[in-house]
Formats: structure tokens, C-alpha cells, sequence
């Protein structure tokens, strides 16, 4: 499967049956490498098929604001998941940070970083191939967990086709939510929403703010779900005026 900004191509690769290939795929905003990466956990940290490979071209030039030689950008990056998934990418920004400390290997491709403006187009396939086809030197040294920044607190990581807002906040279910009432402050704008262990628990036409359907469960069993906001016939991202990726959530 391919991630990347704007509309390309998204592929998913399978050996069962042997040799097949399947389509999928998901987009996200230009640059919104805190979105790609939540996707790459969504997508990778569950079950897939044996042999998938999730692949994500999201790759903004940030890690250096000064002139670059040779249009270098982020290196490309390597990650081996605990269900079998593995996922190529550049570690850009957040790209890598939600499977950072789960994945069993971190490795840096054997491929340049610089060379191309189009390197998607004239470097990375060649790379994403050697290293789907697990040829011995494809892969260089391991990359140091500090190179992979943490997941940013309390924003908003991604935002689905219904305008769900999907947040950085882990749902905690020891904590009883049902029915209270919290102010939500998500750039200039703030809502009352009902905190709650369910979406639809509130009526039509109301903000909830409530365990969403994204979410993963570890090698050792323990499960992770984030929290959402949710308007119940609605759509939350237009309501709070269309925030961007990575925007911060106050709630009192």
C-alpha cells in the first residue's frame, strides 16, 4: 500500500496466494506527515495479509531549511512491524513516530537521499523493490529511535471521509466518560461536546467526544484506541472551521 499526499497510487502486496497483488490505498493531506503515520499504524499494526508491504511518499523537506545540494530530502527508511507488515517510507516528521516503539526493526535503506527532485519517480522504486524482495543489501545501518520524533499530544492526527476528527489522545477505560459535559477548543473555535464511551451515544445533531475505531493492540495484548470528535449527523471537521492536520484540542 502506498500513502501519499494528494492522489497516487496505492498499492498492497501479497505472497497468499503466491505472487498476487493487491490495490488499496489511502490519502492524506499535502506534507501531513502526523497523518501518514497515523494511517501506516492503522494499516500495519492490525491484521494483514501475509507479505503486505505499506509504502508512503509523503516527503516535505523539512529536516533541513537550508539550501539543499542535489535536492537531498529525507532519507528513506525501513520498519519490520510485529504482524509481519513491513513499511517503506521517508522519515519524514511523524511518518515513522506511532510504530517507533513497537516495530522490531528500524533500518535505513541503502539508497541515496539526494539525486533527483522526483526521487519517488528515479530512486525510491528500485530501493522499495530490493528491499521487497529481501535482497541482502538492501538495507543499511539501524536507525536510532531518537532520529523518529514522539507523537505530538492532544491534536488532531487525521481526518476521515465523514469529517470525524481523529486526535493524539489515547482513550483511558478505567475513567467512566458517560454523559459528561466538556468544552472542546480547536483553533478559534470552541463547542460543548458530550465525553462519552461510545459515538452514538448522544443524540442527532450533537458533538461527542468518544473512543473512535482506530486503534491497535501490541505484542504483549494491551490495546490502544484513540479518541475522536464526532458529530452525530453531522460533519466536526466543517464544524470547527475545517482545522488542519496537527492542530491542537483544548478541553476543559
Amino acid at each position: 500500500m502506498q500513502i501519499d499526499s494528494d492522489d497516487k497510487l496505492y498499492l498492497t502486496f501479497s505472497q497468499n496466494p503466491p505472487n498476487s497483488i493487491w490495490w488499496c490505498g489511502s490519502t492524506v493531506p499535502p506534507f501531513a506527515t502526523l497523518a501518514a503515520g497515523f494511517c501506516i499504524a492503522q494499516l500495519g499494526l492490525n491484521k494483514a495479509p501475509a507479505g503486505t508491504i505499506i509504502y508512503h511518499n509523503v516527503a516535505p523537506r523539512e529536516d533541513d531549511e537550508q539550501a539543499r545540494a542535489g535536492n537531498a530530502g529525507e532519507r528513506l527508511a525501513f520498519a519490520r512491524l510485529p504482524t509481519g507488515v513491513r513499511v517503506i517510507g521517508v522519515n519524514a516528521g511523524y511518518a515513522f513516530s506511532f510504530v517507533r516503539d513497537l516495530a522490531v526493526e528500524l533500518r535505513w535503506a541503502a539508497v541515496a537521499a539526494e539525486g533527483s527532485q522526483f526521487r519517488s519517480r528515479d530512486l525510491f522504486p528500485e530501493a522499495a523493490g530490493a528491499i521487497a524482495l529481501g535482497q541482502p543489501d538492501a538495507l543499511d545501518e539501524e536507525i536510532p529511535p531518537s532520529d523518529i520524533p514522539d507523537v505530538p499530544p492532544n491534536c488532531i492526527a487525521y481526518i476521515d471521509g465523514y469529517g470525524n476528527l481523529k486526535t493524539t489522545m489515547k482513550h483511558e477505560a478505567s475513567k467512566p466518560h458517560e454523559g459528561q459535559a466538556v468544552r472542546l477548543q480547536i483553533g478559534e473555535r470552541e463547542l460543548e461536546a458530550t465525553k462519552s464511551d461510545g459515538s452514538f451515544a448522544v443524540e442527532s445533531g450533537q458533538l461527542a467526544f468518544a473512543p473512535g475505531s482506530s486503534g491497535w493492540t501490541n505484542g504483549q495484548g494491551e490495546h490502544t484506541r484513540w479518541m475522536e470528535v464526532f458529530l452525530r449527523g453531522g460533519n466536526a471537521w466543517e464544524s470547527f472551521n475545517r482545522p488542519s492536520i496537527g492542530t491542537h484540542i483544548q478541553i476543559s
